[in-house]
């Protein structure tokens, strides 16, 4: 069933009951995308919080001299949003595009702010996945900050080897905060 992977995920944070799962369910949309088509766009406001079912998504900026710096990868069982365009509806500073053919679930803010009154226990999940999200950002700034770029590449690399695979030598670069040149080097040298 098309839910089944999303209701996995919210009981490794929660216990839940199933009918409040099914409740939660029926507020997520599916929607599938294609290769490179993007979800949001910079600029724009983002109108859903995502769970990704197949595929892999790419968060990313576009700066003034047009360099891209990605964020994050969203692969199957990883959420997806830009929470503060989300949560203050104001425009985007994100870009979020399909690196493969790809299905989310999809919930708008009217629906989530209604499944924190009908589910009340919703307010906890989500409270824990954002501690959580907090945790996995802070982590990255540490490794940034106190981590070789060849340190950052291996941790990317074994922590996520099935995303790594889906990605371009750019991409990985983009995201580990060097040139394409350099992690050619790295990737020599390893």
């Amino acid at each position: 069933m098309i839910y089944d992977l999303l209701k996995k995920n919210l009981q490794k944070n929660i216990q839940i009951s199933n009918s409040d799962l099914e409740s939660i369910c029926h507020f997520f949309k599916p929607k599938t995308i294609q290769k490179k088509e993007f979800l949001l766009t910079q600029g724009s406001v983002c109108k859903f919080e995502g769970f990704v079912l197949e595929g892999c998504f790419r968060v990313f900026t576009i700066d003034k001299k047009g360099n891209e710096n990605t964020l994050y990868f969203a692969a199957k069982d990883w959420w997806l949003m830009d929470i503060d365009s989300f949560l203050n509806q104001k425009p985007s500073d994100l870009n979020m595009q399909a690196l493969e053919d790809s299905k989310v679930l999809l919930i708008n803010i009217e629906d989530k702010l209604s499944l924190y009154e009908s589910v009340p226990v919703v307010e906890k999940l989500f409270r824990i996945m954002s501690q959580k999200a907090i945790v996995a950002w802070q982590r990255r700034l540490i490794r940034n900050n106190s981590q070789t770029a060849k340190e950052r590449y291996l941790h990317f690399t074994t922590t996520y080897p099935n995303i790594v695979t889906k990605l371009t030598d750019k991409q990985v670069a983009s995201y580990l905060g060097i040139t394409h040149e350099f992690l050619s080097k790295i990737k020599k040298n390893t």
